[in-house]
């Protein structure tokens, strides 16, 4: 079977010797001198900052570079032992399966089952044989009702299980994943990250994940590889890594390890399961009846900013029209920062664009009193000009560039930032035009904006909600990184099929949980327990012998 064709040829499913590479144009390489050996049957974690070269090296990995982006490539890479300079990416398909970062920019045919079908064809398998993969692999990913649909009507998270549903049909050896659950609910992302465990340990699938929620993936890894200014800063297993993080780069260890490490607790678990062991190991089992005080969010301002009553909205999204939001009814005042959380599906972006007045009610009504900036997903769909001063200009531009703290020269290529300065030039965008003096809009919304992001990077997306919240926004934020809303969000709205299941303090909502609570929740099961900082001074106070107040 073609999965196992690494172990089958005696070949390792990816080597890499000295690999240096410039992107054509860039100042300095985004790789250097790399070196590593993956053989059949591993799965590797792939972590990194944003700009460490992660991303680059997967590219390297599956062909396309330099046969698609082209630049200065230096030094070896070989897939089940084909080299990736002379087999180009359609080439080596059917031995390395790749979902990039954005998955939109790999689908390329009409429907769903011609997009899984198409590499199977290029390979000229029987028809029967097509058939039979294209159920296979919609059945194992879960999305066989989406068969029959057009990709243009697929949801973000919809779009990136197909994309990997591609990757996989043709049961490739070697599986590399660029971000797969950025855009998927945290049920949907531990059953990613299972199945992917499942392949590799039933199949023999190797598998490279880069991601900067390790907090999802660690406890199935058997090695990590740490990316650092382009060349590999660690090469291990998890629970070296979390050693090496902790001390060199603490923005990539998990949570846990983060709350171990202040604690002064020790070995650093590797995932919930290992930290809970280690904790009753040490007499620290923790204890659900004990209660910490509540975690005091900052008051809400007396207007309104968003409210929404009876709000129904009906869309097609190619099988008939369905109710996508039935009956909600909320209110968010000026001042209050929000997490709108949910399952993929749920209606999250189909909410601020009902506020912003992009579809159309069915019945109800939604309004924001003090108008509204909306940031969608794409934050490059908001960037078309070559100069930033072209992108916004004159008093509202510069109060938008404020807003967001913002100060870059007026002749700067937005596409020269980086992923967190192009998200607050976007966010300007939106804003400007919409501000009053310098007062901003009274809601502010950005939907999944932390896709991609490193944690130092949602650090800022933090302190930025923070600065809207104190101007006088609303700010509503939609994400499935649970651990982000633990740093940001004062309340959560969670959806569940178009309706409100719940709405309340962060801490009620994101504590004593399975899928929809913080790492820290998890471990520790305290009601109302959910950031690292709180989980040190719990720690701390059991192990003096006092109880957390």
């Amino acid at each position: 079977m073609s999965s196992l064709l690494g172990s089958r040829t005696g070949h390792p499913a990816l080597e890499i010797e000295g690999l240096g590479y410039r992107y054509a144009g860039a100042d300095r390489p985004s790789l250097t001198d790399v070196s590593l050996r993956i053989e059949p049957g591993e799965f590797i974690v792939l972590a990194g900052g944003s700009g460490s070269g992660k991303t680059s090296l997967l590219r390297a990995a599956c062909g396309l570079i330099p046969h698609f982006h082209g630049g200065e490539l230096a030094g070896r890479a070989v897939v089940a032992g084909r080299d990736v300079r002379e087999s180009g990416p359609g080439e080596l398909a059917d031995v390395v399966g790749y979902v990039a970062q954005d998955p939109e920019t790999q689908i390329v045919s009409t429907t769903v089952a011609a997009e899984l079908d198409l590499p199977l064809r290029f390979r000229g398998d029987h028809p029967a044989a097509r058939a039979r993969a294209v159920e296979e692999v919609a059945l194992a990913l879960n999305i066989p009702h989406l068969l029959p649909r057009t990709v243009t009507t697929l949801s973000g998270g919809e779009l990136q299980r197909v994309a990997l549903a591609v990757a996989l049909v043709t049961r490739p050896p070697l599986i590399l994943l660029d971000e797969p659950t950025s855009q998927l609910d945290p049920v949907s992302g531990d059953e990613l990250i299972w199945l992917l465990r499942r392949l590799n340990e039933e199949w023999g699938v190797a598998v490279v994940l880069a991601e900067h929620r390790l907090e999802r993936c660690l406890a199935a890894a058997d090695r990590v590889i740490a990316m650092d200014g382009g060349r590999i800063g660690f090469d291990g297993p998890p629970a070296g890594f979390l050693e090496y993080a902790i001390s060199t780069q603490p923005e990539l260890a998990t949570p846990s390890a983060l709350m171990f490490a202040g604690a002064g607790l020790s070995p650093l678990p590797t995932g919930v399961r290992d930290a809970r062991r280690i904790l009753r190991a040490q007499g620290l089992e923790p204890d659900s009846e004990i209660v910490v005080g509540d975690t005091l969010a900052g008051a809400p301002g007396d207007a309104v900013a968003l409210e929404a009553k009876r709000l129904w909205v009906e869309l097609d999204p190619g099988e008939g029209p369905v109710d996508v939001l039935r009956g909600i009814d909320l209110l968010v005042r000026t001042g209050e920062k929000v997490a709108l959380m949910g399952r993929n599906g749920a209606g999250k972006s189909t909410l601020m664009r009902a506020a912003a007045g992009l579809v159309e009610l069915e019945v109800g009504k939604i309004e924001a009193p003090g108008g509204i900036a909306l940031l969608t997903q794409n934050p490059g769909d908001f960037l078309v000009r070559e100069r930033i001063g072209d992108e916004l200009s004159g008093p509202s531009g510069e109060a938008a560039l404020r807003a967001v703290d913002l100060d870059l020269p007026a002749d700067r290529d937005p596409r020269d930032l980086s992923g967190g300065e192009r998200q607050r030039l976007a966010l300007a965008i939106a804003l400007a035009g919409r501000i009053e003096g310098d007062a901003l809009p009274g809601l502010v919304c950005l939907d999944e904006p932390t896709r991609g992001m490193d944690r130092g990077l949602k650090d800022h997306l933090t302190e930025l909600a923070d600065s809207l919240a104190d101007q006088g926004a609303a700010v509503l934020i939609s994400t499935h990184d649970v651990e982000f809303a633990v740093s940001f969000a004062d309340r959560v709205i969670l959806l569940g099929d178009g309706e409100v299941v719940a709405d309340a303090p962060m801490p009620t909502v994101l504590s004593g949980g399975w899928y929809f609570a913080s790492e820290v929740a998890r471990v520790l099961d305290v009601p109302e327990l959910v950031s690292v900082a709180q989980g040190i001074e719990w720690l701390e106070y059991v192990r003096s012998g006092g109880e957390p107040s």
